[in-house]
């Protein structure tokens, strides 16, 4: 039977749904708590016109990528599952970042069979595109179009900024290990069906 293969978003799923707050902080002045980040466009909770951060955004990606902290418990899980699954990290950066994208892979020791980067968060093609069994994502309208789109099971990662209802299909999980649980019992189910 083929190995199972996972569609995996790397900003704020494989990275810490923190990793922009300091950066974010010093760049404007402010004392932001993750739980003010109740909305994805971070233009939307702070008051900073959306051009100029975009700009500074642009400007600090590679150094905000390059040192973003990986979340608590994922390179444990996903060490576990480069073994037994095929991890393709599917991701909006642009793919003027994938140097610095693998170095952080690297620093990380984190295996991959593939990253792509799509330079936008439409990513339901690209699951499409490597026929990904499941996905891992952080973002709201990703998961619920993946999973409606596709009509696969989406993992999501619970954050303040994703708290809208979810379709039947998408699942939301606390942390690494919830998704590691829930994934060991869905592959499990998955052979015994023999899909």
């Amino acid at each position: 039977m083929a190995k199972k293969r996972f569609g995996i978003d790397i900003d704020g799923t494989v990275t810490s749904p923190q990793s922009l707050l300091p950066f974010i902080n010093k760049a404007f002045h402010l004392n932001l708590k993750y739980e003010d980040l109740t909305k994805y466009e971070i233009t939307d909770v702070i008051d900073v016109q959306p051009e100029k951060f975009n700009k500074w955004f642009l400007q600090s990606e590679p150094l905000i990528y390059e040192k973003s902290p990986i979340a608590e418990g994922a390179k444990e899980v996903l060490t576990d599952w480069a073994k037994a699954f095929e991890l393709y990290f599917i991701s909006a950066r642009a793919t003027r970042l994938l140097d610095v994208t693998k170095k952080w892979f690297s620093k990380q020791q984190l295996q991959y069979h593939h990253i792509e980067l799509i330079g936008t968060h439409h990513k339901v093609e690209t699951a499409k595109k490597y026929n990904v069994d499941v996905f891992l994502e952080d973002k709201h309208d990703n998961a619920v179009a993946i999973a409606e789109e596709l009509n696969i099971p989406v993992l999501l990662f619970d954050t303040p900024y994703n708290r809208e209802t979810v379709p039947e299909n998408v699942v939301r999980v606390k942390n690494w290990q919830e998704a590691n649980k829930w994934i060991r019992e869905w592959a499990t189910a998955s052979a015994n069906a023999g899909i």
